[in-house]
């Protein structure tokens, strides 16, 4: 992993105890509480414009958006009310700027119900329907309660890092948290492709550290639109 992801995570803690006692700078301060204590409560819907990197920061190759959904086991699903409960958190293009935001998000492993969190390239949407997507598929592993946190944070940092080396090939990543197990899915926009699915199972079981007798299944979205026979696209469910 790119060392630059571990050492800027305690860097970014410290900035945000720089303080001056200054009228203006203790507004902006209690701004910044307000806003963390928003992407902690996970309630940051609406638009947002494409992200930059700021002064001095370590730019990612690709700018990415989380999202976060969640849903009633067992009650009616439609494309729209999909659309509807998916939130996004936000948007980033830096080292620093990601872990501005990860480091207040709520761990997968401390969620509760029928919940997901999305971590995808900016402007394509975590749904089986968006363009970068339906051509695509998904490698799905299930996991046992208690892993997704370290499973989830693994995968999104090799993401990141660009350690898949597949190209522009990665749409994605979900965390699905569920009563009996947790999912951890990658997605990639050409299903056909098999050299690429091959080396993203391969760096995948690597990154994760995966036992050699661990279930990995890869399902193409448009199976999963066939199954489903119109039932909601949530992206961790098979």
């Amino acid at each position: 992993m790119n060392n630059k992801f571990d050492a800027l995570k305690d860097d970014d803690s410290g900035d945000q105890d720089q303080g001056s006692p200054k009228d203006s700078e203790k507004e902006k301060n209690e701004e910044d509480d307000r806003e963390q204590n928003t992407i902690k409560k996970r309630l940051l819907p609406g638009s947002w414009q494409m992200v930059v990197p700021g002064a001095g920061e370590h730019p990612l190759q690709y700018n990415y958006t989380f999202w976060y959904s969640r849903r009633t086991p067992g009650r009616p699903a439609s494309t729209q009310s999909y659309e509807q409960n998916i939130k996004q958190i936000g948007s980033f293009a830096s080292v620093e700027q990601f872990w501005r935001f990860y480091s207040h998000m709520i761990r997968p492993g401390d969620l509760t119900g029928h919940s997901d969190f999305h971590l995808f390239k900016e402007g394509i949407k975590p749904m089986w329907e968006d363009d970068a997507n339906k051509m695509g598929g998904k490698w799905i592993i299930r996991l046992r309660k208690g892993l997704a946190s370290r499973c989830w944070e693994n995968l999104i940092l090799a993401m990141l890092g660009e350690q898949f080396m597949v190209g522009e090939e990665i749409c994605g990543a979900v965390v699905s948290v569920r009563f009996q197990e947790d999912i951890i899915s990658i997605w990639n926009k050409t299903a056909s492709d098999q050299a690429t699915t091959a080396r993203i199972r391969d760096t995948l079981r690597r990154v994760l550290n995966l036992p050699p007798n661990t279930i990995m299944e890869y399902k193409t979205h448009t199976d999963s639109i066939k199954y489903s026979l119109g039932r909601l696209p949530w992206s961790g469910d098979c």
